[in-house]
């Protein structure tokens, strides 16, 4: 089969492997313009461009996909690039662009998404976050015949998984691998007409929205519980922070204490060895895992022994 593919980070990148390993041919990779990155805000290709380019296959990199858009140059280069290969099938993960109705309708399969959460619960940007976050016990990957609606196409094959006590960091991993063997099963079975699409129920729909950098102060007034599912959800990005002592302090890893406390939300009850115990809105969170600003991560005690913090002490 001849599988173009659609796709930006290291998720998408982890399924083009995937395609790569099983002998899909691969006649075109599309995937977002270079991005400025890192310290010195250099030009820095994607993990998708850079798998391409290192087993030299086409990449396309286009601003936009609507032939009467913004860019109807990149998209009118985009339409004959996608004409001379000839796709079976079209594959994008975690792409960035919405693609319009002529391109859903080119390949002789149509378009395949694989999406990081079992749908229709968290469509949208963010589905492994917003789990986590949520408190949610399980996550997964849908594959899903794309149409022209936000995740809301005919789901093909989806697989479960618990999340645990997982960070976004180590669930995306998971489910990353996860997918990019869902869609080879997805590929094979549509090669020979066994794929069955299911519609999605029209329960339980939820909307992952994008993580945005203002949501990491941490509010001390929600329960100890929330606050502990939102330092994982926001690992490794946006990071959860707090003020302290007037420094910016990120808050990695902790866990719920059982023991209650009247102490105002934000009060430090304790800083040693274990963590920086802190009062919130219902019970005790013990911080184990800070960083200072233009510090390293590290266990709370080995930032505590160089910070003095007082119990006593009100944070944010």
């Amino acid at each position: 089969m001849r599988i173009v593919f659609a796709g930006t980070p290291e998720f998408a990148r982890v399924a083009l492997a995937a395609l790569h390993a099983h002998g899909f041919e691969i006649p075109l990779v599309l995937t977002q313009p270079d991005r400025p990155a890192g310290r010195g805000m250099k030009l820095q290709a994607s993990p998708v461009k850079q798998f391409a380019l290192e087993h030299g296959w086409p990449v396309a990199q286009l601003r936009s996909l609507r032939l009467d858009g913004k860019y109807p140059d990149d998209a009118a280069a985009a339409r004959e690039a996608l004409l001379a290969a000839r796709p079976d099938a079209m594959v994008v993960a975690a792409y960035g662009l919405i693609l319009p109705q002529w391109v859903l309708d080119l390949p002789r399969l149509g378009c395949l998404n694989i999406h990081a959460s079992l749908l229709p619960r968290w469509r949208g940007a963010a589905p492994i976050h917003r789990a986590i976050e949520a408190g949610d016990a399980e996550s997964g990957v849908t594959i899903m015949q794309m149409d022209a609606g936000l995740d809301t196409g005919d789901m093909l094959i989806d697989e479960s998984l618990a999340i645990g006590e997982d960070s976004t960091a180590q669930l995306h991993d998971r489910l990353a691998a996860l997918g990019g063997r869902l869609v080879v099963e997805a590929l094979r079975q549509a090669e020979a007409g066994r794929l069955q699409p299911r519609p999605q129920p029209a329960d339980g729909i939820t909307y992952a929205h994008k993580i945005e950098k203002s949501e990491a102060p941490i509010d001390w007034r929600l329960p100890a519980a929330a606050i502990a599912r939102r330092l994982r959800a926001f690992d490794p990005f946006p990071g959860a922070t707090t003020e302290l002592g007037g420094e910016t302090l990120k808050c990695w890893a902790g866990r719920v204490l059982p023991e209650p406390t009247e102490q105002p939300p934000g009060t430090v009850l304790a800083a040693d060895a274990a963590g920086l115990a802190v009062a919130t809105g219902e019970g005790v969170l013990l911080l184990t895992e800070l960083q200072r600003a233009g510090g390293k991560r590290l266990p709370a005690a080995a930032v505590l022994a160089g910070f003095a913090v007082q119990r006593g002490q009100v944070l944010g």
